[in-house]
């Protein structure tokens, strides 16, 4: 959020996100470690994986423009306000003391629902009313932040309740998530770590049969003479690069 408002007061023909802005100047929060740990540039990173849901948002909603889109871990996030298109169903999930933030700060508009349950309850699959246009469900730094098991059960579970949904989700590579972890710790946030890592995302599609991987594109890469032996071992690559964070866009 943080990161969104800066590009937006910056450069907002890059990412235009007013309602960043207006909760960062809103929330009675300590900012400035985010101010002495992060460069202009981090910000500019930041938003251009932000742009990069957001396209696959806009894409899916072209193709289904009755479609609903769920939000997992949904936190303070406001990709609804940026890419509605006036016919979309928007459901954000997260846990019920986040909802109860959001609600206060973020009072349901139109076309959203609030859904106060954790992503592993996938009862939250039988509150989403539309689906006769598609289902597109996003989880934005969420994901890695639990152990492969879980992470292999959601989709699993997902495959059984709603059948030919569409998911993108970010992944770390083992090259990429202490850069992560590292950079959550700079500013507080010691109490955090990336547990899942994937490099290729071919691997989602042996955990289950019904998992289609559609695409997977780098966030960030890395060139490869800078990488160790080691660290290059099973990582996700394309020519001269490397992955460290990428975007896997999954048919579940």
């Amino acid at each position: 959020m943080w990161h969104r408002a800066q590009v937006t007061k910056a450069r907002p023909e890059l990412l235009n996100d007013p309602e960043a802005v207006n909760l960062v100047e809103r929330i009675d929060y300590d900012f400035s470690p985010f101010t002495q740990r992060f460069t202009p540039t981090d910000s500019l990173r930041s938003a251009a994986r932000t742009r990069q849901f957001d396209d696959a948002f806009r894409a899916y909603i072209s193709a289904h423009p009755y479609a609903s889109i769920v939000n997992l871990g949904a936190g303070l996030d406001t990709a609804f306000y940026r890419v509605d298109s006036g016919s979309v169903e928007w459901y954000d999930l997260d846990l019920p003391d986040v909802i109860t933030l959001r609600q206060r700060l973020l009072p349901e508009p139109k076309r959203v629902r609030y859904i106060a349950k954790s992503l592993f309850d996938t009862s939250w699959c039988d509150d989403i009313a539309h689906t006769d246009d598609g289902i597109f469900i996003f989880a934005r730094g969420v994901l890695w932040f639990f152990e492969e098991e879980q992470v292999k059960h959601l989709l699993s579970s997902l495959a059984d309740k709603v059948p030919e949904a569409e998911l993108a989700c970010d992944a770390c590579s083992k090259l990429g998530a202490p850069m992560v972890t590292n950079s959550l710790k700079s500013v507080g946030m010691t109490d955090v770590a990336v547990k899942w890592m994937m490099g290729d995302a071919q691997v989602v599609t042996q955990w289950d049969s019904r998992l289609k991987l559609i695409d997977q594109t780098p966030v960030y890469s890395i060139p490869r003479d800078s990488v160790s032996e080691e660290q290059n071992v099973k990582h996700t690559e394309r020519g001269d690069l490397v992955y460290a964070l990428s975007i896997v866009h999954l048919r579940v």
